[in-house]
């Protein structure tokens, strides 16, 4: 027999046999619940209705414009399905607009619009006092830690 210590018991294993899977031992089980406190956490804060999704492609087409509806989503890690929605309801918000591309005539290039930006103006620092809640459990050096990995393993 082995003794195998996780953080919360010692759970005995027969010699070459793996302990019983369990799903709250998981690494996804620790990013999904990491991930809805985030996420309820600018629910609760975050003004205009954003959710995160758009939060993310209003201000990553902000710093990038214009651009493809293709690029924005590569740019924020979106598949072309969750793009294409994220954009037609910020479309819809007024918060983005389309126009042909002068390259390709075929593609539409986006930009954000005056009514985007004013959005980012009055949720930017709201966004920030997010980030500094969904961390405020760890050390300063355990939140560059944290950050660091999370980048090595996406």
């Amino acid at each position: 027999m082995a003794s195998i210590s996780d953080s919360e018991e010692v759970v005995e294993v027969e010699e070459g046999a793996q302990p019983a899977y369990r799903v709250d031992q998981q690494v996804g089980f620790h990013l999904r619940q990491a991930n809805q406190r985030h996420v309820s956490i600018f629910t609760g804060m975050m003004g205009d209705r954003l959710t995160t999704t758009q939060w993310a492609a209003l201000t990553k087409l902000n710093e990038i414009q214009p651009c493809s509806q293709n690029q924005l989503g590569r740019e924020t890690a979106m598949d072309v399905a969750t793009i294409k929605g994220v954009v037609d309801r910020l479309v819809a918000r007024r918060y983005l607009q389309t126009a042909p591309d002068p390259k390709d005539g075929r593609r539409l290039v986006l930009s954000v619009t005056d009514e985007g930006q004013a959005a980012i103006e009055r949720n930017v620092d709201i966004a920030r006092a997010v980030t500094e809640e969904t961390l405020s459990p760890l050390s300063s050096a355990e939140r560059m830690m944290l950050v660091e990995l999370l980048r090595k393993i996406s």
